[in-house]
């Protein structure tokens, strides 16, 4: 062979041997057969083997046999031939009287050009301790998650035990007003209860939106509407999730919003029907309240904010929401718009806050 071809391949080989040699890293070279032509110093540190004997044996023969794995001979072999390149393969290396071992070895076939002898770099990374770090992690988030679950259902029968306590007392007290206020009350922590219920049952970090606002209206109605012939609860939503904290917040605005149409919108008797409707576009949501009422109010005393007003201004705010109420004719139609392009306003306008 002309000294012109031979030369690259001397001096291509001497630079493997160097890298091997100067590496910290566990680093092994093999011939096409195999064969370790040299192994780094933190290799055979590593795995208790002699440097000094170690060159000529059989890969597959190192130690007691512990890196004679099938899939991973195979896959050497097809690295060989040009057929393959190890990439991350991670296995177990197991050895009589240690602990179990999880690696990850990265193969590479240099390339000397024609009739150059066949040479693989192998390289190895113990990932013990990383694997180990993060199964504690992940059973470290599993229990965090089993822990909220249960805090949630007990928080969900405490607020049971306190709305049946203000629902007794309402049956007590003689004032007229007094008995309204502890109902409502009684009403909001129903609501709540319906919300943390559900959070119960959904995943720690996404909530579904139709099972979760149709079971908050079922509660709703549960405790307000007498006879569900007369006026009922409809909830249509897509098949978005949203985070468990935007959840909340759109659960207490259906909440308000509902409970202000069970109270306002059906006087003396009349029947109908609320619906209550989510929507999404990318980044951009509508959360919707319509009810087929006596629509809004035109004197000025049933016009004025109450506590439920307030409580959806703050939660429209919260949300970066705006919020939008329509006189239908009959009926209202309550809206909160998040459209991601007004973001950064500070704040989101409240429209005819008068009328929630």
């Amino acid at each position: 062979m002309p000294l012109t071809q031979k030369a690259p391949v001397d001096l291509g080989l001497s630079l493997a041997l160097a890298v091997v040699a100067s590496s910290n890293a566990p680093v092994l070279l093999l011939d096409e057969h195999r064969r370790v032509v040299t192994a780094s110093n933190a290799f055979c540190h590593a795995f208790d083997l002699d440097c000094t004997t170690i060159a000529g044996k059989d890969f597959a023969s190192l130690g007691a046999g512990e890196w004679a794995i099938p899939q991973l001979q195979s896959l050497l072999r097809a690295t060989a031939a040009g057929l393959a390149e190890v990439k991350d393969y991670e296995f177990d290396l197991t050895r009589e009287g240690q602990d179990t071992r999880c690696l990850v070895l990265n193969a590479h076939k240099l390339n000397y050009g024609d009739g150059g002898a066949i040479r693989m770099l192998l390289a190895i990374s113990d990932v013990t301790e990383a694997r180990i770090a993060r199964k504690l992690n992940e059973d470290l988030v599993r229990d965090k998650g089993l822990l909220l679950q249960e805090l949630q259902h007990r928080v969900a029968n405490s607020l049971q035990i306190i709305a049946s306590v203000l629902m007794q007392s309402a049956r007590k007290v003689q004032s007229e007003e007094a008995r309204g206020h502890l109902r409502d009350a009684h009403n909001r922590v129903m609501s709540i209860a319906a919300v943390q219920r559900q959070l119960a049952i959904s995943s720690v970090d996404r909530v579904k939106l139709q099972p979760y606002l149709s079971q908050l209206c079922d509660s709703l109605g549960a405790s307000m509407i007498h006879d569900p012939e007369q006026i009922s609860i409809t909830v249509t939503s897509d098949d978005s999730s949203v985070a468990a904290n935007v959840s909340i917040s759109l659960g207490l605005v259906v909440t308000e919003l509902v409970i202000n149409a069970l109270k306002h919108a059906f006087p003396d008797d009349r029947q109908g029907r609320i619906v209550v409707g989510y929507g999404r576009k990318g980044e951009d949501w509508t959360l919707s309240v319509t009810d087929d009422g006596v629509g809004i109010p035109s004197d000025s005393d049933a016009a004025k904010a109450g506590l439920g007003t307030n409580i959806v201004q703050a939660l429209a705010k919260q949300l970066q929401a705006e919020i939008s109420v329509v006189d239908q004719k009959p009926g209202t139609a309550v809206s909160l718009e998040h459209v991601a392009s007004r973001m950064g306003k500070g704040g989101a306008p409240i429209v005819k806050p008068s009328a929630l």
